[in-house]
């Protein structure tokens, strides 16, 4: 017949309460993004109409949120009480999942750096096909918007992309008023300009030529590109830093609950 015995009847009093505290903030964060992401779906309707998911044409970046804040949520609440309960099972969790996140983060690098080309194309295409959807989901636009504008970009691989939208297609049957335009996002803004003009990049792709004086011409899969090299040392600066935290985490874990449990016999 086997049992769990505590050895230690107590974990670290600051050890403890550092963990408690450390993982609440994360438990916060987790209920304010959840929070967020059905606040956004409530404004969008959403949520008076869940059939509205299934009819996005492009990414709805509400998902991100909700996932992320549902995985912090639950890491948060594991680690709290998991720390404060002093319950091994749940700090088991705690440190599995963070072990599984750093795993899953060092594969995802390891891909991107062999599979370069192929990575290229997938987010080509997936700006593309969000640039489909740029006007059925608000929370996308402003996404795609908030890019363009950072990364002085437009379109995927150049402004020309914005024909595969509807309402910016040159199609002789297309009755919008942005008509062979781009986004106010790809305009080139004037420093000395107090409002934004949204109507910037109306007719702006009749004329090629002209392109140069009035919207960015350089795509956003570039402009990444670019903005890579430049700032190499500060991603992996944080990459590493991230990376430490979480494995000294998942060691400690695992050696605080090894350590904490013995199985005896009885006979």
């Amino acid at each position: 017949m086997y049992y769990y015995r505590y050895e230690n009847a107590e974990i670290n009093c600051c050890y403890k309460y550092l963990m408690f505290s450390y993982n609440i903030i994360f438990w916060l964060a987790g209920i304010a993004f959840i929070a967020a992401g059905f606040w956004a779906w409530s404004e969008k309707g959403v949520l008076m109409d869940l059939t509205q998911v299934t009819r996005l044409h492009g990414f709805d970046p509400v998902w991100l949120v909700l996932a992320v804040g549902g995985i912090t949520f639950i890491l948060g609440f594991a680690g709290c009480v998991g720390a404060l309960r002093e319950n091994i099972c749940l700090l088991k969790f705690f440190s599995g999942v963070i072990g599984l996140i750093f795993f899953l983060e060092l594969t995802a690098a390891v891909l991107a750096v062999v599979f370069q080309s192929q990575v290229r194309a997938w987010i080509n295409e997936f700006f593309l096909a969000n640039i489909k959807g740029y006007r059925d989901d608000i929370d996308l636009q402003n996404l795609i918007d908030s890019v363009q504008r950072m990364n002085a970009c437009c379109g995927a691989q150049t402004p020309q992309d914005w024909n595969q939208n509807v309402y910016f297609s040159c199609d002789e049957n297309n009755r919008s008023r942005e008509k062979c335009g781009v986004p106010f996002s790809c305009c080139i803004q004037d420093p000395a300009d107090l409002v934004m003009n949204t109507q910037c990049g109306y007719d702006v792709r009749r004329n090629q030529s002209e392109w140069s004086k009035h919207i960015y011409t350089k795509g956003c899969i570039a402009a990444l590109e670019d903005w890579l090299p430049r700032n190499l040392y500060t991603v992996a600066i944080v990459f590493v830093v991230i990376s430490l935290l979480q494995v000294s985490k998942h060691l400690l874990l695992c050696e605080k609950a090894q350590g904490s449990i013995s199985v005896r016999t009885l006979t």
